[in-house]
C-alpha cells in the first residue's frame, strides 16, 4: 500500500517512506529521513536532519522532530535522532539529534508517550514504555530505562539516569540519579520511598516488593556510603536480579 502525502505538505526527495505512511497537511519533511509503515503525521509537523523513524508512530501537530540541539557546543556535525516503533508524540513535542559530545545520536525506542510540550535534548537515550507527561524538559545526555513515569513540568538536568519503574513526581527538579522502583518528587527532587502504584501495576510479586523495599532500606535508612563500591555494586546486582527473575535485563 502507497504513502498518502496532502498536497499541501513539502517533502524533499531525499526522504524515503514505508507503506501506509499518512502525511497531513502543512507537514515539512527535508533530509536524510527514514519513516517505517504505518507512521502517521497529522499536520503542521517537521522532522529534519537525519531521522530514522521506525513503524506505527504518531505525530500531531506542530511536533519538531530532529532539529539542532540547544547547545552553544554545536557546530553543525552530521549528528543523529534514531526513533522506534509505536511512540506517540502529542502536540508541540521537540526532539533533538545528537552532538559530538555524546556520540552523535540521540535515540528513543519504542511504545513512549510523549505528552504535549516535552522537549527531549541532544544525546538523550530513551528506553521502553515511558510516560513524558505535560511539559516535561529533559537536558542534553539524559538517560531513561524503562517503565518510567515522570509528571508534569518536571525537569531533569544533564546526565542523569532514571531507573526502570520509577515514577517523578510533577513540577520536580531532578539533579540525581534515580534508582529503579523509586518515587521521587519535588525541587530538588528526594526519595520519597518506593514506586508502588507503578510496581504493583507492574505485577511485581509481594516476595519481590518486600526484596525491593529492603534494597531501598539499605541504600537510604542505613545510609550505605556511595564510595563503597563493592557494597553499591552488590545492591544494584540485587536490583537486577529482581528484574530478571521477572522480565529480563535492566541496565543500571
Amino acid at each position: 500500500m502507497t504513502s498518502l502525502i496532502h498536497p499541501n505538505s513539502s517533502v524533499s526527495s531525499s526522504v524515503k517512506l514505508g507503506d501506509n505512511v499518512k502525511i497531513g497537511p502543512f507537514c515539512n519533511l527535508d533530509g536524510n529521513i527514514s519513516i517505517g509503515d504505518g507512521t502517521e503525521l497529522k499536520s503542521h509537523v517537521s522532522i529534519t536532519g537525519n531521522t530514522s523513524i521506525g513503524k506505527n508512530n504518531i505525530f500531531y501537530p506542530f511536533t519538531n522532530i530532529g532539529c539542532d540541539p540547544q547547545d552553544l557546543k554545536f557546530s553543525g556535525e552530521d549528528s543523529f535522532l534514531e526513533i522506534g516503533d509505536s511512540n506517540t508524540f502529542r502536540e508541540n513535542v521537540t526532539i533533538s539529534k545528537g552532538t559530538k559530545d555524546g556520540g552523535m545520536i540521540t535515540s528513543i525506542k519504542n511504545n513512549n508517550l510523549f505528552m504535549t510540550g516535552v522537549h527531549i535534548a541532544h544525546d538523550c537515550k530513551i528506553n521502553n514504555n515511558n510516560i513524558f507527561v505535560n511539559q516535561v524538559t529533559l537536558a542534553g545526555h539524559v538517560n531513561i530505562i524503562d517503565n518510567v513515569v515522570i509528571g508534569g513540568l518536571s525537569a531533569v538536568i544533564q546526565y542523569v539516569t532514571i531507573g526502570s519503574y520509577s515514577m517523578i513526581g510533577g513540577m520536580s527538579g531532578i539533579d540525581k540519579n534515580v534508582l529503579p522502583f523509586s518515587l521521587a518528587i519535588g525541587n530538588r527532587a528526594k526519595l520519597r520511598g518506593l514506586n508502588l502504584v507503578g510496581i504493583r501495576r507492574h505485577k511485581f510479586n509481594k516476595d519481590q516488593i518486600i526484596k525491593i523495599n529492603n534494597l531501598h532500606k539499605n541504600l537510604y535508612i542505613k545510609e550505605v556510603s556511595l564510595s563503597n563500591h563493592d557494597r553499591v555494586e552488590s545492591i544494584f546486582h540485587e536490583y537486577k536480579s529482581v528484574v530478571n527473575e521477572k522480565l529480563g535485563h535492566i541496565k543500571k
